[in-house]
């Protein structure tokens, strides 16, 4: 082998060449299946012929036949075309932005139990992105640059965030039937105020609820109360008494039922923010774009 010619490495397109050539046994037959032009792949086999110091074929009558040495480097030259298949996946999942890490924010409910499912199904469709998920209550975290992406149920104010509407989740009164064995079930709403209700502590929403229903109740009127929305779930799901939901949560919580159907409780927004500086990465719009199309799907599996 020519030393100085082998001392400037392999032009990956003439390993190419080399290849096609090999399998279709002929110049003709290999320029049509790479589209390229037969004196264009005879000068690059003349090229790595010269670069390796020996002929790797010989002309017959029905096209070309293989050397002994173009059989030895076949092998050798098949990793070669598999690490370059890898090599050009990478840079393709690199340019349209799969590869990475994201960091979506939401409520301490949605990061429970509405997004881990769809979480899971975006590393399974794109196992490059890494997501980071923060479960909180604050809503600035976009503003502040905190998370790239957040999933929320009020809509975004501020200027600088690009939002999108993905639904409207029905809030449900619920209760688990162990609960409604020992205190019967409501069928009317003006029966709740005879139950045993969870409410908030500090947060007014569910007392002003019941005003608008025409039912004011005093604080007292709820036996078990905590602004913690994990623990009021919780507490709705041991049998603790009648609750208010997002009706995506009962899929999770066996024995708990909704109630009082007619009862009509203004919905959840739910929406998807992203920062504008931000929302061009090829990155965060993928996962953007995915939430955008399962949020929905998981809510009407889930009846919410």
């Amino acid at each position: 082998m020519d030393r100085t010619a082998s001392s400037t490495g392999f032009d990956w397109a003439l390993v190419q060449a080399f290849l096609a050539v090999l399998d279709a046994g002929s110049l003709s037959a290999a320029a049509r299946r790479l589209g390229a032009q037969q004196p264009t792949l005879s000068r690059q086999l003349a090229a790595l012929e010269a670069q390796l110091g020996v002929p790797l074929f010989e002309r017959t009558g029905r096209g070309v036949a293989p050397t002994a040495a173009a059989l030895a480097v076949a092998d050798a030259a098949r990793r070669m075309a598999v690490g370059a298949d890898d090599l050009m996946r990478s840079l393709a999942r690199e340019r349209t932005g799969t590869i990475g890490t994201v960091r979506v924010t939401t409520s301490q409910v949605a990061a429970s139990y509405l997004l881990p499912p769809i979480l899971a199904a975006l590393q399974r469709e794109e196992p490059g992105i890494q997501v980071e998920l923060v479960a909180s209550n604050q809503l600035t975290n976009p503003l502040r640059r905190e998370a790239d992406i957040a999933v929320r149920m009020v809509r975004p104010a501020q200027e600088s965030l690009v939002a999108r509407k993905l639904a409207d989740i029905p809030i449900v009164a619920c209760a688990h039937q162990r609960y409604l064995d020992r205190h019967g079930t409501p069928r009317q709403p003006q029966d709740l105020v005879q139950h045993r209700l969870i409410g908030y502590d500090r947060d007014d929403t569910l007392r002003r609820g019941f005003a608008a229903l025409g039912m004011p109740v005093e604080p007292d009127r709820f036996v078990l109360r905590t602004d913690d929305q994990l623990a009021y779930g919780r507490l709705v799901a041991a049998g603790g008494g009648i609750g208010f939901v997002a009706a995506y949560n009962l899929a999770h919580w066996p024995g708990v039922v909704p109630l009082l159907p007619m009862l009509r409780i203004p919905p959840l927004p739910c929406w998807l923010a992203v920062h504008r500086e931000i929302r061009g990465s090829g990155l965060v719009r993928r996962v953007f774009d995915f939430l955008a199309e399962a949020i929905p799907q998981a809510l009407v599996r889930a009846g919410g």
